[in-house]
């Protein structure tokens, strides 16, 4: 029977398709973003983070949580933010759009225009994962968050998205031949549906270090880094790739086209370069994490696309903003920060920093006024807060 939540829904779906590239560019300014996980007990306050933001010109960063310090810390910065519906909650969102509704008023609504929250991630790296209770509930969770917020029409300023790992590949070498795993595509495809009908990209988790780490026998340190090397050559569609990041999003894009969604926009949801590590972490290195970045850096600037999808500019959010001293797992876990939690620089990739010659706590620049002046002293630049 065609019900009225069932017309309803559709009536969302039509509105949506027509207006997903203006939200498209509400989500992303320009294209390069910043991680801020916060798994760790020695960062500064959300307060000091949102002027370490200013001051670097990050407009884009990608929270785990809706936490309401960070939030409200946010207000009126400008700064765009992905909030992130972590997958412990999925079971329950998924039962009902009531229980999506009160989520969304509690943790989005309230924040609403003062912070500018442009997404809402729902889950991360679900499919291809352990839990295959999450890979049921992903889809009818997603569904009800966006149902709820187009009740409060809010659909068309904040995005719903999920982010992938590589896990959903079976094969990604070379990008051409890029599949989505067996089991993971009756979950995966109904998901692309709903979101290609909404307008939402594929977000995808690429880490070229971690490909490297786990097998730098056969894979080019310098591919990996954007240095300079013989790269790979894809023989069915006749392109060149010299660095494996663009390689990864042509993999993805393979992938999409293989069941239908051409026309998809990938998006990179996290990449980045650990600056420590296991002895049998290879490539974890503070050189290496910085030179992956600052190239990074540099190809995103320059606002291209890849090889196969050249009118595709590449996005993405680099993870992460700080060192996380608390996460689990080996040491290269913990040493993903570009920057030190006092504010400082962990490495130089054209970011200045903030740093106090009183002190050595970025913490004490909690409450102080947002206009800053570089100042040089003892030939180092540094930035001041002045208290307005």
């Amino acid at each position: 029977m065609f019900s009225y939540s069932t017309s309803f829904f559709l009536c969302l779906i039509f509105f949506s398709v027509t207006l997903s590239h203006v939200l498209g560019d509400k989500v992303f300014t320009g294209t390069y973003g910043v991680n801020y996980g916060r798994i760790a007990d020695n960062l500064p306050s959300p307060q000091s983070v949102v002027t370490l933001l200013k001051a670097s010109k990050i407009r884009n960063i990608r929270i785990y949580d809706a936490d309401h310090q960070v939030l409200s810390a946010f207000k009126g910065s400008g700064i765009g933010i992905i909030i992130g519906l972590p997958n412990e909650f999925l079971r329950d969102i998924s039962q009902g759009e009531d229980r999506a509704m009160n989520w969304i008023k509690e943790n989005v609504q309230q924040f609403l225009p003062g912070t500018r929250i442009r997404g809402i991630a729902v889950g991360n790296e679900i499919l291809g994962g352990g839990d295959m209770e999450l890979w049921e509930v992903l889809l009818p969770a997603a569904k009800n968050v966006y149902t709820a917020l187009a009740r409060l029409n809010l659909q068309h300023q904040i995005q719903v998205s999920s982010p992938h790992s590589e896990a959903v590949f079976a094969n990604s070498y070379p990008p051409s031949a890029c599949t989505f795993r067996d089991d993971v595509l009756p979950f995966m495809k109904p998901l692309l549906q709903f979101f290609s009908q909404i307008g939402t990209p594929f977000y995808i988790n690429a880490y070229p270090f971690l490909a490297y780490k786990n097998d730098p026998q056969h894979i080019d340190i310098n591919y990996a880094l954007f240095k300079k090397n013989p790269g790979i050559y894809d023989a069915k569609t006749k392109l060149h790739y010299d660095n494996m990041f663009m390689a990864q999003i042509d993999a993805a894009y393979a992938a999409l086209e293989k069941v239908g969604f051409d026309k998809m926009e990938v998006i990179v949801s996290e990449t980045g370069w650990a600056s420590r590590g296991d002895d049998n972490e290879a490539g974890a290195t503070l050189k290496n994490a910085k030179t992956y970045n600052k190239n990074l850096k540099k190809l995103l600037m320059k606002k291209k696309g890849t090889p196969y999808r050249p009118k595709m500019v590449v996005r993405a959010y680099i993870f992460a903003l700080f060192n996380e001293n608390l996460k689990p797992g080996p040491t290269s876990e913990r040493n993903f920060g570009l920057f030190k939690p006092d504010g400082s620089i962990a490495y130089d990739i054209g970011f200045t920093g903030l740093t106090s010659s009183a002190t050595s706590s970025f913490l004490s620049f909690k409450g102080v006024g947002s206009l800053y002046v570089m100042v040089s002293a003892s030939c180092t630049a540094f930035l001041l807060l002045v208290a307005l």
